[in-house]
C-alpha cells in the first residue's frame, strides 16, 4: 500500500498510536508479529519544542523500529515549527498530526479532536507541517465533534488540499469517545471524496470486523489499536482471515506467558524495573483476558513491584491456584 511515493507498504495493516502504551517495546513485540508501520506514543509539540524529557523519551528507537511514524499534537503554530526542527536528527518515516485525540486534557486546549470545530485553523496548521516538514505527512481526524456535527468529509478535502500523504479516520464523534459503534458511512464518504490514501480506524478487534471494515468502507488500510492490548496474535489472525477466512485458534497459554515475559524483560531492558512493573499490570490485565481462573492472579500482578513478582504471577497462568 502506498503512503506517498517513497514509502510502499507490504502490510495495510498498520499499528495504531495509543498514550500510555505505544512505547518502543510495544511497538517492537507487535512487529514480530506482523506489524510493519508503527507509531510513537502521540507527543505534545509545545513539550517538545522545550526538550521536555518526558516527549524526547516518547521518541525512543532502536533497529528494526522501522518505518515509524511519529504523531505530534497541539495547535500553535510556532511550537509546531520548534517541534519540527527538534524532530530533524530523528530516523522516521511519516510525521503524522494528531486531530483525533478526545480526552478532555487534550481537546480543553483547543487540540485533537477540537480542532475539527475550527477547520480553517486545521487547515492552516497542517499547511505549516506539510511546508516546514521533510516528511511525509499524515492526519488522523474523527467523524466530527459530536452527532449534530459530522464533516469529516469536508476536514479530509481540507487535509488533502495541504498536500497531505494519507488520512486516517476513526469513524466515531469526538463526544462518542470508544463508545458506541465506529460508522463506516463516514469513513466510506471520505475515502470516495479524496484522492490519498484513506487508512480506516475503529473497532477492528477481529478478522471478521477487519474484513467488515474494508467491504464497508473501500479504505487503503485499518489502524489497529485496542484490538493488539495483549494480542499482538492478532495480525496474523486478520491476515489468515482476509486471505482465506480462517480464524485462528487462541494462543496457548505457553504461548501467552512466553510472550509476555519477552514483553515484560523489554520494558524493563527499555526502562528499568522500578519504571516498568507499574505500566505492566496493564498489560497483564489485557494479556489474560478470557482466560479462567485469572481474577487471583489480576490482584497479585496489580500488587507486584519487583520483576520477580511479575513474573509469579505471569508463570501462574498456567495453572492458577484458586
Amino acid at each position: 500500500m502506498p503512503i506517498t511515493g517513497k514509502l510502499k507498504l507490504k502490510s495495510n495493516l498498520i499499528l495504531a498510536p495509543m498514550a500510555g502504551i505505544s512505547d518502543l517495546p510495544y511497538r517492537m513485540l507487535n512487529r514480530k508479529f506482523g506489524a510493519e508501520l508503527a507509531f510513537t506514543e502521540m507527543v505534545n509539540a509545545r513539550s517538545l519544542s522545550y526538550s521536555n524529557v518526558k516527549a524526547l523519551e516518547m521518541l525512543s528507537s532502536a533497529k528494526g523500529d522501522r518505518p515509524l511514524g511519529i504523531q505530534l499534537v497541539g495547535n500553535e503554530p510556532e511550537y509546531l515549527n520548534r517541534a519540527i526542527e527538534k524532530l530533524h536528527k530523528y530516523k522516521f518515516d511519516i510525521l503524522d498530526f494528531n486531530a483525533a485525540c478526545p480526552e478532555r486534557k487534550v481537546t480543553a486546549k483547543g487540540e485533537g479532536a477540537a480542532l475539527l470545530k475550527d477547520l480553517s485553523k486545521f487547515k492552516r496548521l497542517l499547511k505549516i507541517l506539510v511546508r516546514e516538514s521533510k516528511w511525509p505527512v499524515t492526519v488522523k481526524i474523527r467523524a466530527g465533534w459530536d452527532k449534530n456535527t459530522i464533516n469529516a468529509k469536508d476536514a479530509a478535502l481540507c487535509a488533502e488540499d495541504t498536500g497531505v500523504s494519507a488520512i486516517f479516520i476513526h469513524g466515531r464523534t469526538r463526544n462518542q469517545l470508544y463508545s458506541g459503534h465506529v460508522d463506516y458511512r463516514v469513513i466510506k464518504e471520505v475515502k470516495d471524496a479524496v484522492k490519498v490514501p484513506v487508512i480506516g480506524s475503529g473497532d477492528v478487534l477481529s478478522g471478521p470486523l477487519a474484513k467488515k471494515m474494508f467491504d464497508e468502507t473501500g479504505c487503503d488500510g485499518i489502524l489497529i489499536a485496542r484490538g493488539a492490548l495483549g494480542n499482538p496474535w492478532i495480525f496474523r489472525e486478520i491476515d489468515a482471515y482476509l486471505k482465506g477466512g480462517a480464524i485462528p485458534e487462541r494462543p496457548s497459554k505457553d504461548a501467552v506467558i512466553k510472550t509476555m515475559k519477552y514483553h515484560l524483560n523489554s520494558c524493563i531492558a527499555c526502562s528499568g524495573a522500578k519504571r516498568s512493573i507499574p505500566s505492566f499490570r496493564k498489560f497483564f490485565c489485557w494479556y489474560t483476558k478470557g482466560l479462567d481462573n485469572v481474577r487471583p492472579l489480576r490482584v497479585k500482578a496489580c500488587a507486584a513491584s519487583t520483576k520477580k513478582e511479575m513474573l509469579a504471577a505471569i508463570k501462574e497462568i498456567k495453572s492458577p491456584q484458586n
